[in-house]
């Protein structure tokens, strides 16, 4: 799929700060949404409670770099917003590691291991994906550490959330609705899409 690259060395002669820019995302919760419709399409089974625990916390930790905030990191850093912890090998990282916490107490089989790798690599990298489907704000750092330039999706309908709780609260309806349009409804449809295949191969 192209994507439109977002050239930030203009951005780099102003230091940016959370003061300067009026960051925002899809809301967190979204994130965990995205999360638990992969999985319910990823398997059929009854998942023990630490598996879903793992995908929302894999889906929502890229915003972690919001920390970064109080450090003085710029939101066009590489460890800025929608930088390192954005990107493709972030979400590979955080796969090994969560396969690894999902394994602890059951043996450990090395074809389960990597199916269970790709699986919360799929959910994290949902994160930047759906980031890079917003209106606003930077795009987002997929290569990085090998490339800070930024990307976002030609299709971005997804209605950017304000970070700050009172600027959101101040007028929310906008978000919510996009986010229950693009991804709560979607999310249930693939889901029950998934769930009809299955029963139909079963007969």
């Amino acid at each position: 799929m192209a994507m439109r690259a977002i050239n930030i060395s203009l951005l780099t002669k102003r230091r940016l700060t959370l003061g300067n820019w009026l960051l925002r995302m899809p809301t967190i919760i979204s994130h965990g949404v995205a999360a638990v419709a992969i999985g319910k399409v990823f398997t059929p089974e009854r998942m023990p409670a630490r598996f879903w625990l793992l995908s929302v916390v894999c889906a929502m930790l890229p915003d972690f770099d919001v920390v970064g905030f109080a450090f003085g990191v710029s939101y066009s850093d590489m460890l800025g917003h929608r930088g390192l912890t954005h990107s493709f090998a972030f979400a590979f990282i955080v796969g090994c590691v969560a396969a690894l916490i999902r394994s602890q107490g059951t043996p450990r089989d090395r074809k389960t291991w990597f199916i269970f790798i790709i699986y919360f690599f799929i959910v994290t990298a949902s994160h930047g994906l759906l980031d890079a489907m917003t209106n606003g704000g930077l795009g987002v750092a997929f290569f990085a550490p090998f490339s800070n330039t930024r990307y976002f999706f030609p299709w971005r309908p997804i209605e950017v959330s304000p970070l700050g709780l009172d600027v959101f609260f101040s007028s929310p309806f906008p978000v919510l609705w996009s986010e229950l349009k693009w991804i709560w409804v979607p999310a249930a449809l693939v889901v029950s899409a998934s769930q009809i295949v299955r029963s139909i191969l079963k007969r």
